[in-house]
């Protein structure tokens, strides 16, 4: 389970955010999460309910909001896009395997509420 791994970046951003901003209460924090990042969002989210308690007040209300990111692929041959979860590296317009992913692999911390 490599979502426990991620989450402590996450924190680590998190604190130092806080710390560059003199925040003493983070509230929430929006995680951008493509389709086929190979991290799973339960996992994430359960993850991180675990390990914020282990970080004091700082976190010890936080909640995670996950956004999820529709995996994309584009096609050289055709020049068409289509769900990549679908079809997979072959394009369904025109059958080329010559594909690559536009979107769906990312992993952002987009939003970090505070007060």
């Amino acid at each position: 389970m490599h979502e426990l791994g991620v989450v402590f970046y996450i924190i680590d951003d998190i604190k130092e955010a806080a710390a560059q901003n003199q925040v003493t209460k983070v509230t929430s924090v929006t995680i951008e999460l493509g389709e086929v990042s190979t991290v799973i969002p339960y996992y994430l989210d359960d993850c991180f309910n675990w390990a914020k308690k282990k970080h004091g007040p700082l976190l010890e209300d936080c909640v995670m909001h996950i956004e999820q990111i529709k995996a994309v692929t584009f096609c050289e041959d055709c020049k068409k896009e289509y769900p990549t979860v679908e079809y997979g590296k072959t394009c369904p317009h025109c059958g080329s395997g010559n594909t690559y992913l536009l979107r769906g692999n990312e992993f952002t911390i987009k939003q970090i509420e505070a007060r």
